[in-house]
């Protein structure tokens, strides 16, 4: 058996209404979202025995989805376990990219690949389910729209390919934090609230009440950008703590990002990419 590499996509949610609390704890949404060009990798090879490696250390554990979902994949296959995943983060944790779910998505494709088992999309996808909200979206690299828990997912194509900006502070925003924190802020009114649209896109994101409410910063992270010349559009991605902004032109991003370090943050984490 070869060795595989498979690339795990994040993700940007350019569009997230919550539309009510479930009886089965999650809540029901209605999200657009869109892979970018930010990259985990993961890396399958033979070897003696089931390993686990990540250059993150604290995401080494047993609890990490990448373990999940290949213990949920050897039990649906029936397969033998001896096999080393090599998981390399670029990703950051808690920032609402979908970092964690994408890793699993990538175990999925690239086990079904390293054994030849040939399960379908339908099938995978179903595994998926099993492991987080957002997982079955990744093992597509297309924008999609998804509903239920985000589990039900369509794909869908973006008028025109966006060129983004990354922006996140130290901090990471725990997902299950913010959506418990929803029903409580839903009706909170604002401008810094209001959907934009920008290139045919509307983007919007009901989370943000929640968040901004106790991390203040973020708020005004989003300000900051809304009024910047570069920038046509910015939302916080999912749960947060990432900021994007859609930017008028890609050329502009080394500048802006000087000047957010320069005018909020000079620790601040930034990426540029775009939607795929």
């Amino acid at each position: 058996m070869q060795v595989i590499e498979e690339k795990a996509p994040a993700k940007v949610n350019l569009f997230l209404r919550v539309l009510r609390r479930r009886e089965d704890g999650f809540h029901e949404i209605e999200t657009l979202m869109a892979p970018i060009s930010l990259y985990d990798s993961l890396e399958i090879e033979p070897a003696n025995k089931f390993e686990f490696h990540c250059d993150e250390s604290g995401l080494a554990g047993d609890d990490n989805l990448v373990v999940r979902a290949a213990r949920l994949f050897f039990s649906e296959t029936n397969r033998g376990t001896k096999v080393r995943l090599t998981l390399r983060k670029e990703i950051p944790h808690g920032a609402g990219l979908g970092g964690g779910s994408s890793d699993a998505a990538a175990a999925l494709r690239g086990l079904n690949r390293f054994f030849n088992t040939g399960l379908s999309n339908k099938k995978l996808s179903k595994l998926a389910a099993q492991l987080g909200s957002d997982v079955s979206f990744f093992l597509n690299e297309t924008a999609a729209t998804c509903s239920g828990r985000g589990e039900i997912v369509t794909p869908a194509a973006l008028p025109v390919p966006l060129s983004l900006l990354l922006l996140k502070p130290e901090f990471g925003v725990p997902s299950s934090w913010a959506y418990s924190r929803w029903q409580a802020t839903r009706e909170v009114a604002g401008e810094i609230y209001q959907s934009q649209k920008f290139r045919d896109t509307t983007f919007g994101n009901d989370l943000e009440r929640p968040v901004f409410e106790k991390f203040v910063f973020l708020a005004q992270m989003k300000t900051w950008l809304g009024k910047q010349p570069e920038v046509g559009a910015a939302l916080m991605s999912g749960s947060g703590s990432t900021i994007f902004a859609v930017l008028r032109d890609p050329e502009s991003a080394n500048v802006l990002i000087a000047r957010s370090r320069d005018e909020l943050d000079s620790e601040m984490w930034a990426s540029v990419c775009e939607t795929l």
